[in-house]
């Protein structure tokens, strides 16, 4: 089985992307490919921090590796700089893994992407493999990994089949809140409302919400795709800044090792104990985004969000 090709999307964290880069480095993979996000207008902090970033790709790459590098010269954002890196990676792999510079990878998250990768190759279906596990209940799964409706991006991987549906735009949006689709997929009236506010709000190019994942996880919405979530965790954020809303114990969980033979679930199915979890601690919003909603249907009103 040949070596994973990645994809690194930095910007102007040099001691994350060293840490990052290093895990990487051990693996030693043939293929390497770099999205640098450009400085951000008026910030000389930036400029030098980014080229720090950027100095680590030729003086830390010692092992024969083919090494690509899309460095933007302007600054694009959390919304587009992401999906462009992506895009050009998808363009010229079939597929590969993707790691932001504060997503630390174990061992075994290389060799988890790979066999999925292979395993999965051929079901389109299965849109996303992840390396992040959260659900403390994983442990009792028999298998080595569960499925889900919901991706988590700490460190993931997918094919060019399932990347071409995405969108960071969202322009099949309204039609989508027409058919009534999220009803299949999310049980509950709650939930729905939860969901559908924050993808309207990124749709809308929120100020709040100016970001490229959740635009992901409307393509697997809109596809009725699914994810794959190893049972043990494989991946440690070390980029935490207590600016997001995600748990910050979430972040300090320990990465683990898998068994060599991958086991898989009983059935091809998301799990619903998981994904209710799931939703619970990522999808019901906190008290600062609740205030954040609030300005923005002030501002913006109701106008397009379900009944």
């Amino acid at each position: 089985m040949g070596k994973l090709s990645i994809l690194m999307l930095v910007f102007n964290r040099p001691d994350e992307t060293r840490t990052v880069l290093e895990a990487v480095r051990a693996y030693r993979p043939e293929r390497l490919y770099v999205a640098a996000d450009g400085p951000r207008p008026g910030n000389p902090e930036d400029r030098t921090a980014t080229e720090q970033v950027r100095a680590l790709f030729r003086q830390r790459i010692d092992w024969p590796c083919q090494v690509k590098t899309l460095f933007q010269e302007k600054n694009l954002g959390c919304r587009f700089a992401p999906p462009k890196g992506i895009d050009w990676f998808f363009e010229q792999e079939e597929e590969g893994a993707v790691l932001e510079d504060d997503c630390l990878p174990a061992p075994d998250f290389f060799r988890f992407c790979e066999e999925m990768l292979k395993k999965y190759r051929d079901n389109p279906e299965i849109m996303h493999i992840g390396g992040a596990c959260f659900y403390p209940g994983s442990r009792r799964m028999t298998g080595s990994y569960y499925f889900s409706r919901y991706p988590h991006i700490w460190g993931w991987a997918t094919w060019r089949r399932a990347w071409k549906f995405y969108d960071v735009e969202m322009k099949s949006f309204p039609d989508y809140l027409r058919s009534r689709k999220i009803e299949e997929r999310i049980r509950g009236a709650y939930p729905r409302w939860r969901i559908l506010q924050q993808m309207k709000a990124t749709c809308d190019h929120s100020p709040y919400f100016n970001t490229w994942d959740w635009q992901w996880t409307y393509t697997l919405f809109r596809e009725n795709a699914l994810a794959i979530v190893p049972t043990r965790n494989l991946v440690s954020n070390i980029g935490y800044s207590g600016t997001h809303s995600v748990d910050a114990t979430l972040c300090a969980l320990r990465r683990e090792s898998l068994p060599q033979q991958l086991l898989p679930p009983p059935r091809e199915a998301p799990d619903p104990e998981a994904d209710d979890w799931t939703f619970r601690h990522f999808y019901r919003r906190s008290w600062k985004d609740r205030i954040r909603f609030l300005f923005y249907r002030l501002r913006y009103g109701r106008k397009g969000f379900p009944s």
